[in-house]
């Protein structure tokens, strides 16, 4: 694997078995993306792109086929050898936000550090990270204190506090009203020219796909187009 590749994929497939019934969310797909690319991951419901999100974020395994993230093949690894590597590799970000309601934001974005077995700087480190994404003045408010973008900033402070290869977007924006949605598209990328995190965006949305450098599309499981 090249050392500018962050992602590597060849061949990945992903079988369901329902009863008797076989399932086939992924068939066959191969790309890689590049350490501080941007983009997008486009779809119908039903194209796969749940399933492959998972795979990348370390949360499932491929049934067969090959995965290299940052070198490192984990496509076979373990159950417990992923969450070592989807704490230490992969942020995400989701559009429920999935904070903790009777947590502060710093408490939320302490969390992935405690879970690494960080023992120093914790709280100083969830600090500047809630600090990078605009809410200095909001470290000891609960979510239910917070607006939606608010809460969404929370998420993506959580996502960063661990440095990560990846960060992992599945409809950030989608919880949001348009102005809003904006602004935290704006944050993501601004993060991503700062720090050169890679960042990869599920989303329906054409106008968020327009923002990235490359759209990845899938249909039926099959990789229809990288454009």
């Amino acid at each position: 694997m090249k050392p500018d590749l962050v992602i590597q994929t060849e061949g990945l497939t992903k079988t369901y078995k329902m009863g008797v019934v076989e399932v086939h969310a992924l068939c066959g797909v191969s790309f890689t993306i590049q350490r501080g690319e941007v983009v997008a991951i486009m779809g119908p419901s039903g194209s796969g792109k749940s399933t492959l999100m998972n795979i990348l974020g370390c949360l499932d395994r491929p049934t067969q086929g090959e995965y290299y993230l940052d070198g490192e093949k984990v496509s076979d690894l373990s159950d417990d050898q992923l969450a070592v590597i989807r704490n230490r590799k992969v942020g995400f970000v989701f559009q429920s936000f999935n904070l903790l309601s009777r947590a502060t934001a710093l408490a939320n974005v302490e969390l992935p550090l405690r879970y690494a077995g960080v023992m120093t700087n914790r709280r100083e480190r969830a600090r500047a990270a809630l600090e990078a994404v605009g809410l200095a003045d909001r470290l000891h408010h609960k979510p239910t204190e917070l607006s939606g973008g608010q809460q969404q900033r929370v998420a993506i402070a959580r996502a960063l506090v661990n440095n990560p290869s990846i960060v992992m977007a599945d409809e950030p924006t989608g919880n949001l009203d348009s102005k809003v949605g904006k602004e935290i598209m704006n944050l993501l990328l601004t993060l991503n020219q700062e720090r050169g995190t890679t960042l990869i965006i599920v989303t329906h949305d054409p106008a968020i796909a327009e923002q990235t450098q490359r759209v990845i599309r899938l249909r039926d499981g099959i990789l229809e187009s990288i454009s």
